[in-house]
Formats: C-alpha cells, structure tokens, sequence
C-alpha cells in the first residue's frame, strides 16, 4: 500500500501549500542557524557535492540549457506581443519576422526544456546507481553489532527513498537555484522595463501566503504525523498478516483478519477525508487571494488600455507574465524545502556510511596456504556483552580441532549462536581472543578476512526464491551439476530432490515453501557442503531432522574431508556421541563437559 503524505505529495496539496512549507522552512533554516545545528545542513550538502562534482561538467551545460530555455521564453513572449501590437494596428510589414522569431523560441523553448528533462533523469539515474552501489558495499562491510541496530525496513527506506531524494537534488538543485533566481530577475525585469506597478501586483498574493504559512504548514504537518503513523501501522498489520500466513490459515481464523483490514481501510479513509476538506478549504482560499490579484492585474490593465498608455500586446504580455513571475517566486522559495529534504536524506544515508567497518586484519589469507590441514578455532578467556554490563560469555575458553565435531549445547538463549558469531568474527570479544589456527602454528584472530575459511548453516529456513540449483550455487557460483548432486547426496537430500520433475532445477518458492522444513534444511547443509571449506558452523542445522538421518548427514561430512573441524549448537544430544568434545553454554560460561556427563545427557535422550 502506498503511503499518503500531506506534506510531500505534490498531488494532494497543490502548489501554493507547497509555497507556505517554502517560507515555513526559512524559519526552520534561521533556527538552525541561530541554535548552532546549521553546520550539520552543510557537512550534508558538502558530503552530496562530493558526488556532484563527479558530474560538473554536465551541471553547467544543464544550466546553460536551462537559462537558454528561459531567455527564449521571454523572447517569444516579447515576439507575441509586437505580434498582436502588429495586427491590431494593421502594420503588417515586420509580421513575418516577429512570428518567425515568436515561433523560433518557442520551439527552441520546448527542445531545451526536453533536452534538459532528459539529461536530468539520465544524470539522476547514474548518481542513484552510484550512491546506491557506494552505500551497499558500505553496509556489507559494516561492523554487524553496529548495523544491526536498525531495522531492514529502516535500512531499504534510507537505502531507497533517501538515496532517491539525494540523487534526485545533487545534480539538479544548483542548477535549479541559477535558473529559478534568473528567470525571476528576468520575468521581473521584462515587466518593470514596461511598468513598475504591474511589476509589484505580479507579486501581490506573496504577503498573504506569507501570512497564512505557519497555519498552514501546522495543519499539515498534525495530518502528516497521523497519515504516516496509520500508514506505518497499516502496513504492519499487512506484513504480519502474509508472513504468518500459515498460522491464520491452521487456527481458522482468516474472517477475523479480514475483518480487521477492512477496519484499517475505514479508519485511514476517514482520516485521508478529513485531511481532504482541510485541502479544499485552504485552496479555495488561497485561490480566492490569487483571483483577485488577477482581477488586480487584469483591472490595472484595462485602466492603463483605457488611458491609451500600454497596447494590446503590452496587455497581453502582462498577463502572461504576471503568471509566470508568480511561479518563479515559488521557484525560487520552494528551493529551501528541497535543500532541507535532501539535508534530512543525505544525513540518515551518512549514519549508514559512518558506521564502523568490519575488522580485516591484513595478512589472514597467509594461513590459506595450509587449507588441507583443516584449521584449530579457539576462543581463550573470552568475555562478550551486547550491551554494557549485560555479559552473554564470560570467561570462557573452546577449542575445536581438524577432524573432530564438537558439540555446543545448553538452554535457548543462553549464549550458543553468540559464540558462533564470535567464531566468525561477526562480534568481537570485550576480553580474550577468537583464534583460526593453521598446521604451522600460526594464529589469526578471527574477522572478516578469515570468513572464507567457513561453510555456515544458521537456524531457520534459510530457502532463497529459484531453483534447487540457485539456491546451491550461492555457496559456489561456478559449481557443476554433479557437484550439486554430490553435495546433495552427503547431506541426505538427493533422495527426495531426484523425484522432483525438474531434479536440481525445480523451483523453490520464497522461505522454501513446497519443501517440509526437513527438506530445506538439508538442502541448506548440502550448500555447506558444497562449500567445502575446511570449517563447518552446524547452528540447530538439524533440528528437523530424525535421529538417524541427523548421524548419516554428520558422518558423511567428516568423511568428505577428513580434516573438517566441525562445530555443531544443538537443543538435541542425540549426536553427542559422535562428539570429541561437548561444551555446555550456560549463565554467561562456557564449560567442557566430562565423557560421563555427555554419555549421561546422550543417554537421557
């Protein structure tokens, strides 16, 4: 559902609401200035221009075209009036030069104002490609606590509508600025080189929009609140309701949320209503100011026809350009919203790019020389908090070396998929070391540089929408067919994947829907697999799987490569077994478990 916002969407406000947000965001702007925050409105627009500039050969020819545009406007506008000056006074001897002329600039008016639109949207496109590509590496490579903060939806709506906002202003705003002050300089000029009163009536509707803004803008702004929080809830409502879809559906009770949407539509449709009729009001106002200034105009003219002091022509091009000043002025003001807007975007799109990077330590690739000989994690007096004096690991020590599973347990909650991220240097220690070892002895702490090293399997259904084939292939891109159904096989999965019509390239559905959650999660260890690389991450990658097949898929995987170091957090002891060592995730410590405790917990299962 799309959202409905008073404030920004120029189809529901009109043009002159939009002119009172102009002067309401000159107060804003001052008050910026005077509590000491108009800084940060400038290190945004520095850090906008800093793509700007990647394009200032083109922003000068699109301000060229633009003041061309503008000057051939007025030309043919000067041209109409000698034109009718020419006709009603029946000299037809300069007509034909006039009219051509009239028609030239028209023509060339229009060329330029599509020549420029086109530049523009090129111009944007390439800029929102850009800052896009630019901010995505940025937010892979952020530090994972730090982007985790926000929310996805937080994140696509900077990295979407806010980067549309600033894409769409760096190009075009200086530009706009040049263009809007000289074509009111222009307009202005053009009519007080024929008369100095018509040229302050052209003007006259400036101090009553002055007046009614900050109401106005109030208004707008209480709807606006409302209109983006009921438009917000609504669609989590919406969200919730297709993502638990299964849920409604088994409880029978698909009426009762029927019943619900239709209540969110009546109560958003009364709110867009009322909103509606504050609109109408405030317009047939405002036009009722504009009406009589063009009463004003059109009176003033008929007095000056009458005392034989302006001609037709004269007449005609009052008018029009009365018309076309107004709308220069609000050019030239609604310049401050956009400025303001694009401020807002640039600075929520610079919380992203100043988020600290991911920890690569140079030299890790090193140890990549000793792959073959499977790599020791371990983590050594290691202490970790999400949040300060909140400690999920204390003092705690692992180790798990090539050739052997072992074995993270302990209640939900308490620590088991932390240390995994630890592992993988997703999160750092606040105490201690998180080490990859290699056959020669040398450790690396673990980061980002050391993730390749890794086949991970987390919790839940990790399905992406595609094939079989797809979803295999995001663990090794240039795998064979025979590869894939090798990786399936280990893993118990081809079986049931070579009765499918397609095999490999059966279509999976969005969160694997067509294969039970068994299904999907061996197809998600079949991708570990194919991975093939010297550490695998088992994170409750077995849960849905029975007894039996849970054993085969473990087997399997240390016989592949021998000098696998696997790592597996289960709720199930079922394989504990197999483990060479078990360490119990519990209170904040982790701790190995004796032989006789991990036969003990095996046995109680």
């Amino acid at each position: 559902m799309a959202d409905f916002d008073p404030v920004d969407n120029e189809n529901t406000q009109g043009s002159d609401p939009g002119f009172q947000t102009s002067f309401n965001s000159i107060n804003t702007l001052l008050n910026r200035w005077r509590d000491g925050t108009f800084g940060e409105i400038i290190d945004d627009w520095k850090w906008i221009f800093s793509y700007s500039a990647r394009y200032k050969g083109a922003i000068i020819f699109y301000t060229f075209l633009g003041i061309l545009s503008t000057s051939l406007g007025l030309v043919s506008s000067i041209a109409s009036k000698y034109a009718i000056d020419i006709i009603t006074g029946r000299q037809t001897e300069r007509l034909a030069l006039l009219l051509t002329i009239m028609i030239s600039s028209s023509v060339f008016s229009m060329v330029f104002g599509n020549v420029i639109s086109r530049i523009t949207l090129k111009l944007s496109i390439r800029i929102n490609n850009d800052i896009q590509a630019d901010i995505f590496d940025k937010i892979i490579d952020a530090d994972w606590l730090e982007i985790s903060r926000y929310s996805n939806g937080d994140i696509l709506n900077r990295f979407n509508s806010d980067i549309g906002t600033v894409s769409g202003n760096a190009i075009s705003w200086l530009p706009t600025i040049v263009i809007a002050v000289y074509q009111f300089i222009a307009t202005f000029a053009v009519i007080w080189n024929y008369d100095h009163v018509m040229a302050f009536i052209a003007l006259g509707s400036a101090p009553f929009m002055i007046l009614m803004s900050h109401y106005v803008v109030k208004k707008q702004r209480e709807y606006g609140k409302q209109v983006r929080r009921m438009s917000s809830d609504m669609m989590t409502f919406e969200a919730e309701t297709f993502y638990n879809f299964d849920t409604i559906k088994s409880f029978g009770i698909a009426d009762i949320y029927s019943r619900k949407m239709r209540e969110w539509q009546g109560r958003f449709r009364e709110l867009q209503l009322t909103y509606n009729m504050f609109q109408i009001k405030t317009n047939v106002l405002l036009s009722i100011i504009g009406l009589f200034v063009q009463m004003l105009a059109f009176l003033y003219c008929l007095y000056l026809l009458w005392m034989n002091a302006i001609t037709y022509g004269t007449m005609t091009l009052f008018l029009g350009q009365r018309s076309k000043l107004s709308s220069a002025f609000r050019n030239v003001v609604g310049i401050i919203p956009n400025f303001l807007n694009s401020s807002v975007s640039a600075h929520r799109i610079r919380e992203l790019v100043d988020l600290p990077r991911e920890v690569h330590i140079p030299g890790s690739s090193e140890i990549d020389a000793y792959m073959d000989d499977g790599y020791t994690v371990e983590l050594d007096d290691v202490n970790f908090a999400y949040l300060e004096d909140s400690r999920v690991i204390t003092n705690s020590s692992f180790v798990a070396r090539p050739g052997e599973i072992v074995a993270l347990v302990g209640p939900s909650g308490e620590g088991k998929t932390t240390m995994i991220r630890l592992i993988l240097g997703l999160v750092h220690p606040d105490g201690g070391k998180v080490t990859i070892g290699a056959s020669n002895g040398e450790q690396i702490e673990a980061n980002a540089e050391t993730r390749h090293l890794f086949a991970y399997v987390p919790q839940g259904n990790t399905m992406l929408s595609g094939t079989i084939a797809d979803n295999m292939r995001l663990a090794k891109e240039e795998a064979t067919d025979e590869e894939i159904i090798e990786a399936l096989k280990i893993a118990c999965a081809w079986d049931f994947v070579k009765e499918k019509p397609e095999g490999i390239n059966s279509v999976v559905r969005e969160r694997g829907r067509g294969l039970s959650e068994g299904q999907a999660q061996r197809i998600a260890i079949a991708r570990a697999v194919l991975r093939d690389a010297p550490i695998l991450l088992l994170d409750e990658a077995t849960s849905a799987l029975d007894v039996s097949t849970e054993r085969q898929v473990l087997r399997n995987i240390v016989q592949q490569r021998p000098n696998k170091t696997c790592i597996v957090t289960t709720h199930r002891p079922s394989v504990l077994n197999m483990c060479k060592r078990v360490y119990r995730v519990m209170k904040t410590h982790v701790t190995e478990l004796s032989e006789e405790e991990s036969s003990r917990m095996a046995m109680d299962f």
